[in-house]
């Protein structure tokens, strides 16, 4: 007969480890979903980064734009026909910022280039008249409508021209705070 070893006999069994547990799972590296989750984080970040400094570049730009038109204003203040030629001097050079054909229309060209913003009739009538006014010093003009109308088209010019163009934003900054001749 053969000797069965006391290793394995059937009354004590296999000599078996006690149950554990398998050991944490370590911080580093990450599971692959932070990893995602951590590239999300970052591009959102530079995304809103990238809007930011947009959004800062074309309100420092506006600003500039309104900026100028104040400084037209108190400058011009006693020579009405002065502050008329500076006036339309802004506005010729917003509008060519948007139309190419800007700086050599007159009469009604120029009327439905002014009425092509989101203005009433009063202010496209009183920006009219500014070409008349610098031209004629005896005119009519009172010049707080005048400053007022100008802010209020080139405002509305500026941000229509914002919204339909992706051109950079900071050629267009610098030639509204140019104080060349037309």
């Amino acid at each position: 007969m053969m000797a069965v070893s006391r290793a394995a006999s059937p009354a004590s069994g296999p000599d078996l480890r006690d149950i554990h547990m398998p050991s944490p799972p370590p911080w580093w590296p990450p599971a692959p979903g932070w990893w995602i989750v951590a590239v999300l984080i970052v591009v959102a970040g530079a995304l809103l980064l990238w809007w930011w400094r947009r959004q800062h570049r074309r309100r420092r730009a506006e600003q500039a734009i309104l900026a100028e038109l104040d400084s037209l204003a108190a400058r011009e203040q006693a020579r009405p026909q002065a502050l008329a030629a500076g006036l339309h001097q802004l506005l010729r050079r917003v509008a060519l910022q948007m139309d190419a054909n800007a700086a050599r229309q007159h009469g009604k060209d120029w009327r439905q280039t002014l009425a092509s913003m989101p203005v009433d009739a009063r202010t496209v009538e009183t920006l009219v008249q500014l070409e008349t006014v610098m031209y004629r010093p005896a005119a009519s003009f009172d010049s707080d409508e005048a400053v007022a109308a100008t802010r209020r088209w080139l405002i509305c010019a500026w941000r229509r021209h914002l919204r339909t163009h992706k051109a950079p934003v900071a050629s267009s900054a610098s030639a509204a705070t140019e104080s060349g001749h037309a």
